[in-house]
């Protein structure tokens, strides 16, 4: 393993000025993912678009390591790190998201991947490496997923259907978030443009043959749109966006880090009503503020704890 003399030392929960920009510009990037992928599924196969995504963002982050001189780690441990992480990070939630998105619209979408800080918390507890939950935390885990449960259970109540499976992959994505959070801790010794590129490097590894073996990308013909969100889905919302999430878990720690997921449920939900038109029944925007408030409670620092979680 080769340690990057610009790793910071992890700070508090609190974070400065400049983390908490770069948190509310994270929360931007992948707030706009959602919106891009929607558009991308329409002529791209999930698994092809996510293939391609993986291995344009892994080139680029390549590109930039060559550029600054640094060398990725060649030891075998530091990889099979990097192919946990993506597989938590971007082979399965990426996957799920873009197939989910063929029948979920995308503020939807953004509203139940908000749940990645609640999962943290819970996957903590069990693992025995969380922190102690004060009864505002257990209340917002409570009201996080109440409000998961009210958009889901809303669609559950006409019958098992696509629309049902297609939410719970997406929720399924944002337990694969939380446990990537956690796990992302193991790279705090690394610059942060290293656990970006490798991870997306195996994820492109893992999803390439089988984008050949399912899809068949040849034969395919996307639109100009699809591939315009392609571009930007790879560049942005994961190339920049993943710089930016490990430089945040050194920092701030997972939990405060997977913050921005209450940052990108307005983020997203704007972006989807915006420029694609959606809209979100009563029963879903009650789940918003059931989550939102419910993410907000358990991110709030605790009195007098300095160590990020």
């Amino acid at each position: 393993m080769i340690p990057s003399t610009a790793a910071a030392a992890p700070r508090s929960g609190a974070g400065s000025f400049s983390d908490l920009a770069l948190l509310l510009l994270l929360a931007t990037l992948w707030g706009g993912s959602y919106s891009f992928i929607k558009v991308g599924v329409e002529t791209i196969p999930p698994v092809t678009l996510i293939a391609a995504r993986t291995l344009l963002a892994g080139a680029i982050l390549l590109a930039v390591l060559r550029w600054r001189g640094l060398r990725l780690p060649r030891d075998g441990a530091t990889w099979r790190l990097f192919l946990v992480q993506a597989c938590l990070n971007s082979v399965l939630p990426f996957t799920l998201i873009a197939w989910a998105e063929r029948s979920v619209e995308a503020g939807l979408a953004t509203i139940l991947s908000s749940t990645s800080p609640i999962f943290v918390v819970v996957l903590g507890l069990l693992a025995g490496t969380g922190e102690r939950l004060s009864l505002l935390k257990l209340a917002g885990i409570a009201s996080g997923l109440a409000g998961t449960l009210l958009i889901v259970g809303t669609e559950a109540m006409a019958g098992f259907g696509a629309d049902l499976a297609a939410q719970l992959a997406l929720v399924a994505a944002s337990l694969c978030y939380g446990g990537a959070a956690l796990f992302g801790r193991h790279f705090k010794a690394l610059d942060p443009i290293m656990p970006a590129a490798g991870s997306l490097i195996c994820g492109a590894a893992l999803l390439i043959p089988l984008s050949l073996a399912v899809d068949r990308p040849w034969t395919l013909a996307p639109s100009g749109a699809s591939i315009q969100a392609l571009l930007a889905l790879s560049v942005a919302s994961t190339a920049l966006a993943f710089v930016i999430y490990f430089r945040l878990i050194a920092r701030l720690g997972s939990v405060a880090t997977t913050s921005v997921a209450y940052l990108r449920v307005p983020t997203g939900v704007l972006i989807g009503m915006v420029v694609l038109g959606e809209s979100l029944a009563p029963t879903a925007w009650a789940g918003l503020v059931l989550i939102v408030g419910g993410v907000l409670a358990m991110t709030m620092p605790a009195r007098g704890r300095r160590n990020p979680t």
